[in-house]
């Protein structure tokens, strides 16, 4: 684990795009690739979705940096957090906390009760991760956007 002061929580910044479509690759790789089908796979890779996600919303990413490096974007709007990934090599460090811990501080400083998130059933550890954090399930349904038969949590948190 990291020293708190060891990760540097910023606003994503325009050269920083690379290594954000860098982690999202990392996260599908080692999370995401080993569930899906091979087509939902090949989709994702054919569409090159991290360069249309952070293309789209990379200027609202907040990011954490490691001596210097990116090792992790968050990226939420209103009470709903869109993204949480940290790059392989540096999960389990308190990055994902860090960046967590600066999204719900700006969800509640924009007025909200409480946070939402989704991960899927498969995603024990992150399922785990947001438990202790204090999210609770609000709820289930099919997992549409990787069209491979999963199925997505909604979390909450109350934040107060």
């Amino acid at each position: 684990m990291m020293a708190p002061g060891d990760i540097l929580i910023r606003p994503s910044r325009p050269e920083d795009a690379e290594a954000l479509r860098a982690i999202l690759r990392d996260t599908f790789e080692s999370t995401w690739r080993p569930q899906l089908t091979e087509a939902a796979a090949q989709a994702f890779l054919t569409e090159d979705r991290p360069e249309a996600y952070v293309h789209e919303r990379g200027v609202w990413f907040w990011v954490a940096e490691v001596a210097g490096e990116v090792v992790g974007p968050v990226d939420w709007e209103g009470d709903f957090i869109n993204a949480l990934h940290v790059r392989s090599d540096h999960a389990r460090q308190g990055v994902g906390a860090r960046l967590m811990d600066h999204a719900e501080a700006g969800i509640a400083a924009s007025g909200h009760a409480a946070a939402r998130l989704e991960t899927d059933t498969f995603n024990t550890r992150s399922q785990a991760f947001y438990a202790a954090r204090g999210y609770r399930e609000a709820g289930r349904y099919p997992d549409e956007e990787w069209n491979s038969g999963l199925t997505t949590v909604l979390l909450v948190k109350g934040l107060g």
